[in-house]
C-alpha cells in the first residue's frame, strides 16, 4: 500500500516543475489549479475502486454522497 506522503511528494515535484517552467512569468490562481488537477483524477480512481458505487465512493472519500455527486457533475464525470 502506498504511503500518504507519496502523494505529497508528487504534488511537491509537480509544483516545483511548474515554477521552473514559468520562465519568469508571474503565476496566478495556483490554489484553484492544484485542486482542479488533483480532485478530478482522485474522484475517477476512487469511483473506479468503488466499482461505480457512489455511496461507497463517498464513504471512502469521507464526504457526503450529495457532495460527491456535485463534484462529479463539476468535473463532467456523470
Amino acid at each position: 500500500m502506498a504511503r500518504h506522503n507519496d502523494i505529497s511528494t508528487c504534488v511537491t515535484g509537480a509544483l516545483e516543475k511548474y515554477f521552473r517552467d514559468l520562465d519568469g512569468e508571474i503565476p496566478s490562481s495556483i490554489y484553484d489549479m492544484v485542486l482542479k488537477n488533483v480532485e478530478k483524477p482522485m474522484l475517477e480512481v476512487v469511483l473506479r475502486q468503488a466499482d461505480g458505487n457512489q455511496t461507497l465512493a463517498a464513504e471512502m472519500l469521507g464526504i457526503n454522497r450529495n457532495t460527491l455527486r456535485k463534484k462529479l457533475t463539476e468535473h463532467n464525470l456523470l
